[in-house]
């Protein structure tokens, strides 16, 4: 079957990557909105407007499923979109919930775009699970940007953090959820800044997960492929491969941080 991927931007290749480890037989397509990336700071009318466009586009590729691999649009449209098209649609939600529960009695923080953190979802979530008033929420917009210029760890990118972080005693803190999939490229970034004893959780792979158990049971292409699209315009010159394999490169690295630490 095809499944269908998309985000605003390149963020949503963190839970791609981790999709094509979990179902490495099944055909994916990645539509990022390079148009108008970033969303953290757009309308939800917007948003919605922007998602159901990529959201018809991947359907009438012939995608049986579609993942919403950004927590902005998820926050925005997900609705919006489950109620207007007869397939499933999952979306992604900010690790609050497991960041609490590993917590043990530390703080946790929860890192995001902008309209995310204001957004009712996330403050529905956070009062859900976070009993004893645990969780900070941090808006990054900039990493976004960031993350566009394949800029991971520039001395730039390290005062920006610095500067962000620089109001929070992190010794409190023993979670920090990456509530954008952009910030998955940053693992190994900020964990060298807010140091060993805060752990880097994110919502990749529960949504992979989730996908595993959406897709089991139906027929499989039997054949792994990945094809890119930037706001409907297929991706397939060498410069343009070249990109995306080195944003994979990117992940395998932030990946194996994690494995390592």
């Amino acid at each position: 079957m095809k499944i269908g991927f998309f985000d605003s931007g390149i963020g949503g290749l963190s839970v791609l990557h981790l999709a094509m480890q979990a179902l490495p037989d099944e055909a994916f397509l990645y539509y990022a909105d390079e148009e108008h990336v970033p969303y953290g700071t757009r309308t939800r009318e917007e948003i919605c407007t922007y998602v159901d466009e990529a959201v018809r586009f991947l359907i009438g590729e012939g995608c049986q499923s579609i993942v919403v691999a950004c927590n902005t649009a998820t926050s925005a449209a997900i609705e919006y979109v489950r109620g207007r098209y007869d397939l499933p649609i999952l979306g992604m939600e900010p690790a609050v919930k497991p960041a609490v529960q590993h917590a043990d009695g530390k703080r946790v923080l929860v890192t995001a775009t902008p309209f995310t953190i204001r957004e009712e979802r996330l403050h529905h979530l956070v009062k859900m699970v976070d009993k004893e008033h645990l969780v900070t929420l941090k808006a990054l917009p900039q990493l976004v940007v960031f993350a566009e210029r394949e800029e991971f760890d520039s001395p730039q990118v390290r005062a920006y953090l610095s500067r962000e972080f620089s109001d929070l005693d992190l010794h409190d803190y023993g979670e920090l959820v990456l509530g954008c999939t952009h910030f998955t490229f940053f693992r190994p970034t900020i964990a060298d800044l807010v140091g060993p004893d805060v752990e880097l959780i994110d919502g990749g792979e529960g949504t992979v997960r989730h996908l595993v158990d959406v897709v089991s049971g139906l027929p499989s292409e039997g054949k792994g492929s990945v094809h890119y699209y930037r706001s409907g315009v297929p991706q397939e010159n060498k410069e343009e491969l070249e990109f995306y394999a080195r944003l994979h490169a990117q992940l395998d690295k932030a990946l194996m941080f994690d494995k390592e630490d």
